[in-house]
């Protein structure tokens, strides 16, 4: 019995994407199949970075074919591929830029800046080309974990900044322009005009993924960036107490209100781990981000310990991602960043570059 394209494809159909949770070809991931005697040739290309899944993917596709009789040789090449996607109406792509994701919180305190910066740093581990943009004026705090305070940036053309590479990141933060003990007294509209700046003078280079470590709040530089920044989508950060999660809820309905889509939630400090003894336990309650997620029906992206070791590698300018990548943290903080590209893969593509130009003349 010789081999058809159509017999290896009802095989490949068995195989889900353990990411996405769909077979990978009635989402058309399997692409250039070719059946030649008995040998088959073929390639998967997911629209999220996934370098750490390519291996797990790939042999359970070699699964899938093992049992078709007269099977020969079988090559597989998985790859990823990011690509643009719509972001709100009327708002026009950053030069440079695929998809700008706004890591938020509707209150301080709760650990954004730590998850943006291990988010970022996860998407890069993944095989994505990532930056990060410390978006709060206040009180930058990416130049430190990142391990690159005092530096600054350069411009090569005098009307651009170059961003500074930490980590694999190309990053830009007001901390970078200003002596760190300097305090920003500044009203709204002059730290909203400082950080369109911040955004659009820096030469951005072919990014996948550009993470906006928002301000806390839902102020007028989080109002500014909703409206005027092609956002593709927003990851809400909280802590399982009420009080955080009252806050939160805000910063939530201040995106449905423009228009940008909520990716999920992350729940920071959602127990204590003892560090002696390795007793586990909810000094801040329990189920705070599921009920949220549960309320608003959005996902619920992963709940991370309070655990000193966070805190240490983000003060020591290397975090957990970057300090430690095969520790039990970083896997979830690599999960975490999984399910985010996977929702973004999963948004409509932006067309805007598809469209020619129409001109309208007399002849």
């Amino acid at each position: 019995m010789s081999l058809s394209q159509e017999t290896v494809t009802e095989a490949l159909k068995s195989v889900i994407d353990p990411n996405t949770g769909k077979d990978l070809v009635s989402t058309r991931c399997i692409r250039n199949l070719t059946v030649s005697g008995a040998d088959v040739r073929f390639e998967v290309e997911l629209g999220y970075p996934a370098r750490s899944q390519h291996e797990p993917i790939r042999a359970q596709l070699q699964q899938a074919l093992a049992g078709l009789p007269g099977l020969g040789k079988v090559d597989i090449e998985v790859h990823s591929r990011v690509v643009a996607h719509a972001v709100q109406q009327g708002v026009k792509l950053l030069p440079g830029v695929k998809n700008i994701v706004a890591v938020s919180s509707g209150k301080g305190g709760v650990g954004k800046s730590t998850t943006a910066a291990n988010l970022a740093l996860a998407l890069a581990a993944e095989g994505a080309r990532v930056g990060i943009l410390d978006a709060d004026i206040y009180g930058p705090s990416q130049p430190q974990m990142l391990g690159i305070g005092g530096r600054r940036p350069e411009t090569r053309d005098g009307k651009t900044m170059e961003p500074l590479e930490a980590l694999g990141l190309q990053a830009m933060s007001i901390g970078f322009l200003i002596d760190t003990d300097t305090p920003m007294v500044w009203r709204g509209p002059m730290a909203t005009q400082a950080l369109n700046q911040m955004l659009k003078e820096t030469a951005w280079k072919d990014l996948d993924y550009l993470i906006i470590d928002m301000p806390p709040g839902t102020g007028d530089i989080q109002l500014t960036l909703s409206q005027s920044v092609p956002v593709t989508g927003a990851v809400i950060v909280t802590t399982p107490q009420d009080i955080a999660l009252l806050d939160a809820r805000k910063g939530l309905k201040m995106f449905e209100k423009v228009g940008v889509p909520i990716l999920g939630v992350v729940e920071n400090m959602s127990m204590h781990i003892c560090s002696k003894c390795g007793h586990e336990e909810h000094i801040f309650g329990t189920g705070g981000g599921q009920k949220l997620c549960a309320d608003y029906g959005i996902p619920f992206l992963g709940a991370l310990p309070l655990d000193i070791q966070i805190r240490q590698e983000a003060d020591g300018g290397l975090p957990t991602v970057a300090a430690e990548p095969d520790g039990r943290i970083a896997a979830i903080y690599k999960e975490i960043a999984r399910k985010v590209a996977v929702r973004i893969a999963e948004k409509a593509k932006d067309m805007t570059h598809k469209f020619p130009n129409i001109v309208i003349q007399n002849t």
